[in-house]
């Protein structure tokens, strides 16, 4: 089993994506890395689901606070394993045998895969990557040299896991009223206070903190990111207690912990008045990875369903000779598909204002913004959705743990929460709408991109289109109770539409399978479900869009 080499559709994407040289090295390694998520990482995985949960060892022998971190040897491997493909460290440097960097692109797909197995360690390694990015943009040239090497280490020194530690009790989604405090000594900052969900606690070497110095205002203005190192040179706990590990319903791969600070050593990064700002830019980052989690339980879900549906008897036929079950899988498979591809699709412009490349735009930073905010809203509930379609699939045996199933379900639920909730996402919508006109931008480049298409499908989408513009104008004139009311349904019409508009391009293409991927997309996407159709594109078609075998032989 290779979670890489039996999605056909994704490396052909790739193929697309990447330059011939970079895909051939990336195709040879996804291969390998399919493998082992496949195989040793997901039974590594499910072990440590069920029976080897991060624990807390919160005294020695000698009653002294150690707060430290246990986790199982098979984690410690998958730590190894992943880390080593250079998921983070290639992002920001060379490959050895490309002689170049690598990219966001290659690392979010090697993401995916990790995903489909073990989305709960995609965190430490999402938050890995947000501390790579805000050493390698802001730290002074000390500090990343002390600590950056580390943290992008595929082998060749100590590995440093990162960490983002931003929730405090009192703030959550408000960090304006986060306490924590920087004090200034004669041998630098000490931070004091509490983080109430920090995790990667205990497992990282470096965290990324927001803390207020001594007279700075109220408000996300007065923040400053540290950087702040788990232990001291001597080996000891730099300062840092952690209270309790959190006891959370999924992704429980991940020690999230209430973590107290007395007296860390800590570390400005950057503009001391620009802490929230360097950390929003990491959460952006961390919304791309969140979105990438869930097309990894997206495809796993969807997977599992696949494969129990083609050997379930039930009736005196497989359950995938079903109508039913086959406009379920079919349509799985589709939004899947077209979610995929408008993520990975999408990445080149993230890459462009991550980078923040010179010929980089104003508009295309308000785009970037805009399409984070859609997409991890949307993917994070089709997780969720995927999980479940899953379980239903499988009936009573869906609800065992003895299957995957009821883990991608309480795993899926937390990318719904972390990164920005729902309402949250749809209040970051209106803001890019109210204060940079993003509406105005989004149908433009939407209008541009279908532009010389014809006929049923495409007119479908400009109806969507249109509506999204009467939207707008109402929400000009509308009260703010209004406006936020409506805010998440905006968001909604606007990633039907995008992902409509890669579905119409991908149809566009030529190749007959990717036609009919799109006529069931747009079908299932703006037809009204309560009437009588004559036709049943998704059953007719599903030979076709469910089984890639002909397509896999390409490879």
């Amino acid at each position: 089993m290779n979670f890489y080499e039996e999605e056909p559709q994704f490396r052909a994407l790739l193929k697309e994506l990447l330059d011939e040289e970079f895909f051939e090295y990336a195709d040879r390694e996804l291969l390998d890395f399919g493998e082992k998520c496949a195989n040793e990482i997901d039974q590594r995985a499910r072990f440590t689901d069920r029976e080897g949960q991060p624990k807390l060892i919160k005294f020695d022998a000698y009653g002294d606070d150690i707060s430290e971190v246990w986790v199982n040897d098979g984690y410690r491997k998958t730590v190894e394993d992943s880390y080593k493909t250079g998921i983070v460290g290639y992002v920001h440097k060379e490959i050895p045998e490309l002689g170049r960097r690598g990219n966001y692109l290659y690392s979010y797909a090697q993401g995916y895969l990790l995903s489909q197995t073990e989305p709960g360690f995609y965190c430490p390694v999402t938050l890995t990557m947000a501390t790579a990015y805000l050493l390698d943009q802001y730290a002074s040239a000390e500090i990343k040299a002390k600590y950056l090497p580390h943290v992008l280490s595929t082998g060749e020194t100590t590995l440093y896991e990162g960490a983002t530690f931003l929730t405090e009790r009192q703030g959550g989604s408000d960090v304006g009223a986060n306490v924590v405090q920087a004090l200034q000594t004669a041998d630098g900052y000490r931070i004091y206070g509490e983080k109430y969900f920090a995790s990667n606690a205990g497992m990282c070497g470096v965290a990324m903190v927001l803390a207020r110095k001594e007279g700075a205002s109220s408000g996300t203005k007065g923040l400053t990111l540290f950087a702040v190192p788990w232990k001291r040179e001597d080996g000891k706990l730099n300062g840092i207690k952690i209270r309790r590990l959190k006891d959370k319903l999924g992704v429980k791969a991940v020690p999230s912990a209430e973590v107290e600070f007395e007296g860390a050593e800590a570390y400005v990064v950057g503009d001391p008045a620009k802490g929230f700002y360097y950390m929003m830019e990491a959460l952006n980052l961390s919304r791309v990875c969140n979105t990438v989690a869930s097309l990894g339980i997206m495809r796993r879900a969807y997977r599992e369903a696949r494969e129990y549906a083609t050997k379930r008897d039930a009736f005196g036929k497989k359950l995938s000779d079903f109508p039913m079950i086959k406009d379920s899988l079919a349509n799985m498979a589709v939004k899947l598909e077209i979610e995929t591809r408008t993520v990975f699709k999408y990445l080149p412009l993230f890459e462009k204002v991550m980078r923040n490349e010179p010929e980089v735009t104003e508009e295309e930073v308000i785009l970037n913004r805009l399409y984070i905010a859609l997409l991890k809203k949307e993917t994070a509930e089709q997780a969720v959705h995927f999980a479940h379609e899953a379980i239903e699939m499988h009936g009573g045996n869906g609800y065992i743990e003895d299957f995957v199933t009821p883990r991608l379900l309480r795993d899926a639920q937390v990318l719904t929460v972390w990164e920005g909730t729902a309402n949250i996402l749809g209040l970051e919508v209106l803001r890019l709408i109210e204060k940079f006109g993003a509406g105005e931008l989004f149908l433009q480049e939407m209008n541009e991109r279908i532009a010389g298409m014809n006929g049923a499908y495409p007119e479908q989408v400009r109806d969507g289109i249109a509506q999204l513009e009467k939207l707008l104008v109402s929400l000009q004139t509308a009260s703010l109770d209004h406006k936020t009311f409506h805010s998440k349904r905006v968001a909604e019409l606007m990633a039907k539409i995008f992902e409509s508009v890669n579905a119409l391009e991908y149809g566009a293409s030529k190749d007959k399978r990717a036609e009919k991927v799109m006529e069931v997309y747009i079908d299932e996407a703006w037809k009204s479900q309560y009437v009588f159709r004559s036709t049943m594109k998704s059953v007719d078609y599903f030979k076709e869009i469910v089984h890639l075998s002909e397509m896999a032989k390409s490879f």
